[in-house]
């Protein structure tokens, strides 16, 4: 049994995780700039301030293993140049925090499992659409990938401090609870599958229960070091993603509405690129490394999280 700090512990994945490591036998403390006042899960909280540097020190006196998944969430508003910053240095300032408090508070941390982003990869080639990007491969110069590049040499000082470090990218992550899917389910309840753009634009997804998995793998095992894609062996197409979804919930009875680029991008601005953006990322070395897929293919994904009894309308 571990005792593992969680930054971002009350976001979606945050919540999922802290849930998840608490039912695998590990002890959990969320870090948190507010104590809420109802504990329904009966989590300890401790209290940090990245845009301070600070952060509550017997948290991390006692930690052995931090996962830093906070952020602030990418598609929430439209990429104004103040939001672009607060994107930018929420992930910046409290990767260099946890870096500060492990330097200046005695403790006994293990490792620390930061997250990043396949937002780090560009648009697809002709070889990543075969091979899949790679965790070698270099950092998009757009807004997003110069975001990722900062994250992840924000929380690299760890590694000079004797910790191991692993980086996932993480890919759309499905869960019924936030993300993505929710507003692909928003224009189905009217039986219609909105396909963005051309809708060939690859989605490299992972489920919210094999990220947790893969977040709990990679504190488990000491040979996990370094950089891995989070995302599924099987990505698919936007239009694939809304036909499989729509055939899910309703089997035929739906039809499919295209959403031209220019619409998307009046409607958000330079996020639209992202959303319009292809990119096939793989998943070969976390596999390699050991690790197995509960729901590698996006069927298999929408079962668990949409059982039919339930999803269809």
């Amino acid at each position: 049994m571990a005792q593992v700090v969680i930054t971002g512990g009350t976001g979606m994945v945050g919540t999922r995780l802290a849930k998840w490591l608490v039912a695998a036998g590990h002890q959990v403390t969320i870090l948190t700039r507010r104590i809420p006042e109802k504990n329904t899960e009966n989590i300890p909280y401790a209290l940090w301030d990245p845009g301070k540097g600070w952060v509550e020190a017997s948290a991390i006196h006692q930690a052995d293993y931090i996962v830093h998944l906070a952020g602030a969430n990418v598609a929430e508003k439209r990429w104004t140049s103040a939001r672009k910053e607060e994107i930018r240095k929420s992930r910046v300032e409290g990767a260099n925090t946890i870096v500060q408090a492990l330097e200046k508070i005695p403790n006994q941390v293990k490792a620390v499992i930061s997250a990043s982003a396949i937002g780090w990869y560009g648009p697809d080639s002709e070889t990543s659409l075969i091979t899949g990007f790679q965790e070698t491969d270099p950092p998009d110069s757009s807004f997003l990938g110069d975001t990722c590049q900062q994250w992840e040499q924000s929380i690299r000082p760890v590694e000079a401090l004797n910790k191991r470090l692993v980086i996932l990218r993480i890919g759309i992550v499905l869960d019924k609870n936030g993300g993505a899917l929710p507003a692909f389910l928003q224009s189905l309840r009217f039986r219609v599958a909105s396909v963005l753009g051309w809708g060939i634009q690859i989605i490299s997804w992972i489920h919210h229960l094999d990220l947790c998995r893969m977040i709990a793998f990679a504190i488990e095992n000491e040979e996990v070091n370094g950089v891995y894609n989070a995302v599924s062996p099987h990505p698919v197409s936007n239009g694939q993603f809304n036909r499989v979804l729509a055939q899910h919930l309703y089997r035929d009875a739906y039809i499919t509405l295209p959403v031209p680029g220019w619409l998307l991008q009046l409607i958000l601005g330079e996020m639209s690129i992202e959303v319009l953006k292809s990119a096939t990322v793989a998943s070969f070395k976390i596999r390699q490394a050991g690790f197995y897929f509960e729901y590698p293919a996006l069927t298999d994904a929408l079962r668990e999280i949409l059982p039919k009894d339930k999803g269809r309308r």
